[in-house]
Formats: C-alpha cells, structure tokens, sequence
C-alpha cells in the first residue's frame, strides 16, 4: 500500500502535544492533600470508570489517527510492469472416431486421451491455446484462450459420437491451422493425436502439411494406441464390437517431419504422458509482457473506522462518562 500525499502523516506528531496533554490534565485536574501515608489506599483497584475515561480518550486518538490516514489517501498504484515468460500458441486436435473408444487404455483410448491433454493445459500457465476435435469431419471448439478453466472445461465436456465417424486427419489439421494462424506469439504448434488412418475429409493430410510449413507452424503429431485387433463400445455404451485398426505411423511423421515437429508414439497412458510432458519441454518460446494495474483507492475502510471510534466515544460520553453539574 502507498500514498497519495505521505507528507500528512507528519501530523501523527500530533499525538506527542495530546498525550502529554492527556497525562497532565489528570495528575493536576482533582484537588490534593497532603498525607504522611497513602498505605491503607495503596491496594485499592482501579475503578471501571477511570478504565472507561483512558478507553474514551483512546477513541479519539483513534478517530484523529483514522483521519489522517484517509487524508493521506492510501492506494495500490497502477503500474506497468514487464516480465520475461516461456509462452506460445498451441491448438490441440483431438481425434474422436469410434476406435477412440478402444479400451487399449484405461478406461479408453479417448478418455486417457482427455486426460492427459487437460493435465497438460493446466501446466502452461503463460500460452495462448485451443482445440479442434475430428472424426469424419473436423470442428473448432475453442478458439486461442489463455483461461485455462474453460479449455479444460471444454476438453471434458467432448463426446465421442458429435461428428460422423471417420478420420479426417487432413481436415483435422486444417481446421487447427485456421486456429492459430490468428494468433501472435511467435512460436505456434499444433498438437495432432489421432490412432488410425487418413479415410476421410476433403483435405489430404500432406496438403495440410505444406500449409503448417508455409505459415511457419510445428506440428507435433501422435499415434495413439495398439495396431490389430481391439474392442471398442459405441459412444452409447450399449455395445461392443472388435475392429482391426493401424496407425498411419509415415504419414504421421512426414507430417512432423515437414512442419519441423516431431513424431511420438504412445501405447499406453504412461507413454502418452511422458509424450506430452517432451513436448512440455520443447515447446517454449521466451516472450516479453506487459501487465498493467489499476490504482485501487484504499481511503473508505479508514473513513468508517473513523466515524465507528466517534460513535463510540459520544455513546461512551453521553453515557458511562456522562457528569452532571
């Protein structure tokens, strides 16, 4: 907390004169005489009443004291202030097809898959980020954000099933590139996971590609899960059927490979977390930020302990204290 005029707080030397004032008027305000001894009243206690005249005088102190301060007028002062931070923008393509649903992983492939991201979300405090979902079609969910409750809260509310199924990883990739190319940090990244095969869409994945590395944008891609056979339940739960998937492991990697990311592999939630926690890693980009605050006027609290002591002094004086000629 600072001040807007510090120099009247030099009027806190007021108190010197009153105290000493105080202390005076009650050695010398009642009328003496002159005894050998004041044992037999030595031991006498103080009455509540000359408790409540030191009380009283306290209040005002307190009210004077209160004023001064307000007077002064305390505040938290705007400034600007910039710092040095690792950020960048990163949109997030999450594959939601039907062998997402693969229970590979514990409990799915997909809910692993929603984990893992938000834990990751969660850890980068200073990025701009996104999401975009594909299946047989893409969709954008969230644009560049740096509120981190909502794109965790929107990674949780996807559900398999939202888009018609397929993997449109070209499209996918697109629907992201149009994401981030708004933003302005100079690093941007997206990360692709997905655990099948381009089959779908209107965009060829390598077309995708050549776009990213036009635009200067890192792709880090992801295959998810186990090649072969896999059970996998529809989006309703109501039943299972066996699969035969593969991953498009080159596809994937010259994708990786031409936007100057990198390719990762991931089997099972551990690897998938060691996955996102490399990718963590590397993708930090020093920026400079400024942070403006505003001035927030503090004078209010000391104005009401002000006027609360003088109530309590007149309802003090007019009461316990009051004297009658």
């Amino acid at each position: 907390m600072m001040f807007k005029h510090p120099a009247l707080l030099w009027l806190f030397l007021i108190y010197v004169p009153l105290i000493a004032w105080y202390v005076w008027k009650h050695r010398n305000a009642n009328p003496s005489l002159g005894i050998s001894t004041i044992s037999p009243v030595a031991k006498l206690p103080v009455t509540w009443k000359t408790v409540a005249m030191h009380v009283a005088f306290a209040l005002q102190l307190v009210v004077i004291g209160a004023m001064i301060v307000a007077l002064a007028r305390p505040q938290t002062h705007d400034h600007l202030r910039t710092s040095r931070i690792e950020g960048t923008d990163i949109i997030l393509a999450l594959d939601i097809s039907g062998s997402m649903s693969a229970h590979d992983f514990t409990p799915s492939r997909f809910a692993a898959a929603k984990d893992v991201a938000s834990k990751f979300v969660s850890q980068r405090t200073d990025d701009n980020m996104g999401l975009v979902v594909f299946a047989g079609e893409s969709l954008s969910l969230m644009p560049l954000t740096n509120d981190r409750a909502a794109l965790i809260n929107a990674i949780s509310q996807v559900e398999m099933g939202e888009l018609n199924d397929g993997t449109a990883i070209g499209d996918g990739l697109t629907s992201a590139i149009n994401r981030i190319a708004s933003g302005k940090a100079k690093s941007k990244s997206i990360i692709l996971l997905t655990d099948g095969t381009n089959n779908a869409g209107d965009v060829p994945p390598s077309t995708a590609a050549q776009i990213a590395k036009q635009k200067g944008i890192k792709v880090y891609t992801i295959g998810v899960g186990t090649n072969g056979s896999i059970q996998i339940t529809d989006p309703y739960g109501f039943s299972t059927t066996t699969l035969e998937t593969k991953i498009d492991e080159q596809s994937l990697k010259e994708i990786a490979s031409l936007t100057g990311g990198k390719y990762f592999r991931a089997t099972d939630e551990k690897m998938l977390r060691q996955v996102f926690e490399e990718i963590d890693s590397l993708e930090k980009t020093v920026l400079d930020v400024d942070k403006f605050t505003l001035t927030d006027e503090n004078f209010m609290p000391w104005v009401l302990l002000a006027l609360c002591a003088f109530c309590a002094y007149l309802l003090m004086r007019y009461t316990i204290l009051r004297r009658i000629p």
